[in-house]
């Protein structure tokens, strides 16, 4: 808003000294950076007195874990601060004619409040528990039903998959040298003249359906070829349903690690910088043309909102880090899962996904192989045996007897890790 508003005022001739800084991007990011941080850190604490005095606390399970029933009481829901943090400094930072912008901004807020319907109905289950005069034992069942939860995630899969595909401003730009090749489902729109280091360059705008493959010498992918050539008038239809996936996965991924103090917070953090910069170096016509990967213009307002996001994440883990005095429950957890695939599919990483969000992608494995094990043992021996001592894999690593603030410490090393090879896959091919 504070971007239009300064807009209006450089348009109708009102000057004051600072009156063009919001056109520096930098400062828009700083801004962004500053104010998250601002509302996350002084209004972290007063969410909590506010959460502690509706005694909307957690309710623990009986898992035999060292240090479960500390937990119990520590107030839920701080996923509202996140948001809240994210969207604020976007509103006021970002230029909101931007689609990126928008569908971040709609992103953030959907899955926010799929999130926030989970985890109320769960503290009402308690309530009218304690109500009846009965000991409460937490259960999924009392939360939003998984199916709901997925139609959700299905639906804004859906919305961003067809805005990407068929919004005629998202586009990524080529350099016209010996002509131009298009290949399935590719459209050429407008040429642009651009100086670099006082060389001319020639640049089309390219409408199409292609993503980062990494690891390989042609690492730009087009995801009609994957169909026969009959069928790639339906590439949306394909394109559509990899997006629904990515959301999916990445958001329940997220949700699943949000299991220790700190460590769904620190990961999310991690990740959030290393899009930060894939985001900056796709919307760096010459860092595009130095590292020969795909430029893609308008992608770097998106920084606004990428800096609101890791601002948000390091505020909130200042309260959320071992010991918690906050958890960010299925509101944040939900969101920040959703935010990150929807990054990843605007910059068009997502096939690297399960690189940079390695810890989400072994933490839902582990789940997944437990649970497949176990009925698997079941049906042939007649009792279920496990992989793991429990899942997810952080809970299998305090059954071994690691204290969880070690658990979360590294696995933000092993994201701070993952997030350099996917970024050195830009070159490496």
């Amino acid at each position: 808003m504070l971007y239009h508003l300064f807009d209006w005022f450089n348009t109708e001739g009102y000057k004051f000294p600072g009156s063009n800084l919001y056109r520096f991007l930098s400062i828009r990011v700083v801004l962004a950076m500053i104010l998250s941080l601002t509302i996350t850190a002084v209004f972290g604490k007063r969410l909590i007195k506010f959460l502690q005095a509706k005694q909307w606390g957690e309710s623990v399970r009986d898992l035999g874990l060292a240090g479960e029933q500390q937990k119990k009481g520590t107030p839920t829901m701080g996923g509202i601060i996140i948001i809240l943090a994210i969207i604020i400094p976007t509103l006021l930072f970002a230029h909101l004619g931007k689609v990126y912008i928008r569908l971040m901004v709609l992103c953030t807020v959907w899955l926010g409040a799929i999130g926030f319907i989970d985890d109320y109905l769960k503290i009402r289950a308690k309530r009218i528990a304690q109500q009846k005069g009965i000991a409460y034992k937490k259960s999924d069942s009392d939360g939003l039903a998984g199916r709901f939860k997925i139609f959700g995630q299905v639906m804004l899969g859906i919305i961003v998959g067809a805005t990407l595909y068929f919004t005629p401003s998202v586009v990524v730009k080529r350099e016209v040298q010996a002509g131009i090749t298009l290949g399935p489902k590719e459209s050429a729109t407008n040429f642009d003249t651009v100086t670099i280091d006082g060389k001319k360059h020639i640049y089309v705008s390219v409408k199409t359906p292609i993503t980062t493959i990494p690891f390989v010498k042609n690492h730009e992918f087009n995801y009609a070829k994957l169909l026969p050539e009959s069928w790639r008038d339906f590439t949306y239809i394909l394109y559509i349903i990899i997006v629904i996936f990515m959301v999916t996965a990445v958001s329940n991924g997220a949700n699943i690690t949000d299991g220790l103090d700190g460590l769904a917070t620190g990961v999310s953090a991690v990740i959030g910088i290393g899009l930060g910069i894939f985001a900056y170096l796709s919307g760096n016509i010459k860092f595009a043309e130095y590292l020969n990967i795909m430029y893609i213009p308008n992608i770097g307002e998106l920084s606004v909102f990428i800096a609101a996001f890791v601002g948000a994440c390091i505020g909130f883990l200042w309260y959320n880090s071992y010991p918690a005095q906050i958890f960010m429950g299925d509101t944040g957890s939900l969101a920040i899962g959703g935010i990150i695939a929807a990054l990843a599919v605007i910059v068009r990483k997502e096939l690297l996904i399960p690189i940079f969000c390695f810890v989400f992608l072994v933490e839902n494995l582990s789940v997944m192989i437990q649970v497949a094990y176990f009925k698997y043992t079941k049906r042939k021996y007649g009792e279920g045996r496990r992989v793991f001592l429990m899942s997810p894999l952080h809970h299998h690593y305090q059954k071994l007897g690691y204290h969880e603030s070690k658990i979360a410490v590294r696995f933000w090393i092993v994201t701070i890790l993952s997030v350099i090879v996917a970024i050195a896959t830009l070159k490496l091919r």
